[in-house]
């Protein structure tokens, strides 16, 4: 370890030390080479029976488990150490962010600030969008009053996990340089494939405008009518410069550049067409909640043994069929450059079709013991997954 970066570990441990102001800590990001043991962690104070604990909540990209630690319980020297590439530690009355670069450079920084902390044990969760934001009026989520409408509280809460789980993906591949940190001469480039009446395009936009994030956002769908509507929200908004929409289908969409793809319950092979797009396009971050995957459950007319056992049923044939889908498109992307992963990204009560298939651009090459078993899952099927076709045929 460099001694630079000893000192900024040390400056950030003595800021951390200061319990008594401590507001928050993020560390988020893992240093090359290094593997974290989340994908996420957060330590504020909080005050339980009188007595001020520390609770850390890990985010893995699937779910958040949460514990309590004394003052001076938790080896926060080591957890620091661990692999973490961003490390925020907010004081009420300063800032210390240290990035530590994939050269294992230490970039500190801080900053002056007023911050009041917030002990409270079960704080409600903080919501990224505010529901009497305009937009949220005009796209119909929030009435005249800015409360979300109930038949909208499903979609409301489906979009914002969504962003839940894009900002830090995001934050990661900006720090591991997969994604270039953007500029307003050179922005974020968001498409998303699909739009429909554009609650996450929208979503998107603004959500990444409030922090700071020079972003064009693209929204595409072959419907005119809401490419009409969409296009007449943005101009009422005022936020026509950086968000923009075309009434084509995925296929005939064209762009220059596309940094992120995005698509929020993509109709069966939509799901495809959104995620062929992306690749050819050369996006280097992905996130699609697919939905309603049909085609690969016609494809399973004969089930190898001992699987007919489970495919007589309907309803777990169904099911059955949707992992087995899902489960060859992230295959596929791997073997196109891109780490992938399948998650859950909002609770089954909100939605049925509550998963998503995340993946970055890594450029690895192809294991071909990944490759071997692919083929061997598709021949026992006898299925042809519309993504190997799609990206075949381009």
């Amino acid at each position: 370890m460099s001694r630079d970066l000893d000192l900024a570990f040390a400056q950030v441990e003595s800021a951390f030390a200061q319990s008594q102001n401590l507001v928050r800590v993020v560390l988020s990001g893992h240093r090359r080479n290094m593997q974290v043991q989340s994908e996420r962690i957060d330590i504020r104070p909080v005050k339980i029976k009188e007595k001020i604990s520390l609770q850390v909540a890990e985010n893995d990209g699937r779910q958040t488990t949460t514990k309590n630690y004394q003052i001076g319980e938790l080896d926060f020297a080591s957890l620091i150490r661990s692999g973490y590439a961003n490390i925020l530690v907010e004081s009420t009355d300063q800032t210390i962010s240290l990035r530590i670069t994939k050269k294992g450079e230490a970039l500190l920084h801080e900053d002056k600030a007023v911050r009041e902390q917030n002990l409270e044990h079960d704080r409600v969760k903080e919501r990224l969008l505010s529901p009497s934001d305009p937009y949220l009026i005009e796209i119909g989520i929030s009435d005249a009053k800015g409360v979300v409408k109930p038949t909208r509280m499903d979609k409301y809460l489906q979009v914002e996990e969504f962003l839940r789980l894009l900002v830090p993906t995001l934050n990661s591949a900006i720090s591991a340089g997969q994604i270039p940190k953007p500029t307003e001469q050179d922005p974020l480039i968001v498409t998303d494939l699909g739009c429909g009446s554009a609650y996450l395009t929208f979503a998107t936009h603004q959500y990444l405008r409030s922090l700071g994030l020079a972003v064009k956002v693209v929204g595409i769908d072959i419907r005119p009518d809401s490419f009409k509507k969409n296009s007449e929200i943005a101009a009422k908004l005022g936020i026509s410069e950086t968000i923009e929409f075309r009434a084509q289908s995925i296929d005939d969409a064209a762009t220059s550049k596309v940094d992120i793809a995005i698509a929020l319950h993509a109709c069966d092979t939509a799901t495809d067409d959104a995620l062929a797009w992306a690749v050819n396009s050369g996006a280097k971050l992905i996130l699609v909640a697919p939905c309603c995957q049909h085609d690969l459950q016609t494809q399973m007319t004969q089930s190898p043994e001992p699987w007919n056992l489970l495919t007589r049923y309907g309803l777990v044939k169904e099911r059955l069929g949707d992992l087995l889908t899902d489960t060859l498109r992230a295959q596929i992307l791997k073997f196109h450059g891109y780490r992938s992963e399948i998650i859950e990204f909002i609770g089954g009560n909100h939605t049925p079709r509550n998963i998503m298939i995340r993946a970055v651009k890594t450029g690895a090459p192809v294991d071909p013991e990944e490759l071997k078993r692919y083929q061997e899952l598709i021949g026992m099927w006898q299925v042809k997954p519309a993504l190997e076709e799609r990206l075949a045929a381009n």
